[in-house]
């Protein structure tokens, strides 16, 4: 389940997370879009409803239903969806799946970021399958694996050097929850997609030192809890002090750049 984020942190992640990190997976998911003149779309996890105003832009008539955890999050995304002129949108807070929307009820499905937890996102896919109509478009766009693969090495590095057992185990499976292209479409497959396609970017995002990583809103909100808890490692806080000041030493005269591996996942339903 995505994390509940609260009035300030909803604001910061509009303000700087969408156009920094986010913007990375909802341009990779409308290059995917099959646009139509009127469509039905659902997103799940739709935080402060990005992209949903630049998906509206391509239709000429319809409605985006947005679903999220958390309350200051549906209220920008309300905001922001009343400024829509070309189709009706309407946030609600969910709790978690199945939702209470109707089966086979809308023509695209999209999740920007969803949870890294292998069970959430099969959840989430699961619902995904039950809610689009036969021809429909789900769009699932996600760090693949080989994100953020440089605090992982750090990590390691930390639980080899301090010989901490369980931090070698942790990172290592860590390094592997990630999704390939080929676990993505599998999941898809799964679930009942077919013509499934996957897109896969390398991009990196720029930091200037180990403070700023560390103290940066994207890593804050969404890639250190991300991290934490693929981890399952109770104390988290000297492995990561650790990290902020190897980046500081290795990194001393240049930047730091950590990579994402952004994937996006097209499938639509034949019957």
């Amino acid at each position: 389940m995505l994390q509940r984020l609260g009035p300030s942190d909803a604001a910061v992640l509009e303000t700087f997370v969408v156009p920094r990190y986010l913007s990375l997976f909802g341009e990779a998911a409308l290059d995917m879009f099959f646009s139509s003149e009127a469509a039905a779309v659902v997103h799940l996890g739709c935080r402060t409803g990005y992209p949903d105003e630049l998906i509206a832009d391509r239709l000429a008539a319809g409605s985006i239903v947005g679903l999220d955890p958390s309350p200051p999050a549906i209220d920008l995304a309300r905001t922001k969806g009343a400024l829509i002129p070309t189709v009706s949108t309407d946030y609600e807070v969910f709790t978690g799946f199945p939702t209470r929307l109707t089966d086979q009820s809308f023509t695209h499905g999209l999740s920007l970021h969803p949870s890294v937890v292998p069970e959430d996102r099969r959840a989430l896919v699961a619902e995904m399958a039950r809610l689009i109509i036969p021809r429909g478009q789900v769009l699932l766009a996600l760090p693949l694996r080989g994100s953020f693969q440089e605090i992982i090495d750090l990590l390691r590095e930390y639980s080899l050097k301090y010989d901490v057992s369980e931090m070698v185990k942790a990172t290592e499976a860590a390094a592997v929850v990630r999704p390939t292209v080929e676990g993505l479409t599998e999941e898809l497959q799964s679930a009942g997609f077919d013509e499934i396609d996957v897109d896969l970017r390398p991009m990196s995002l720029e930091f200037q030192s180990g403070r700023d990583l560390m103290e940066d809103p994207i890593m804050r909100l969404l890639v250190l809890p991300e991290i934490w808890a693929t981890l399952g490692v109770a104390d988290i806080g000297r492995p990561m002090r650790y990290v902020e000041e190897a980046i500081n030493r290795y990194w001393s005269e240049e930047a730091f750049e950590l990579t994402v591996n952004v994937g996006c996942a097209s499938g639509r339903r034949t019957a």
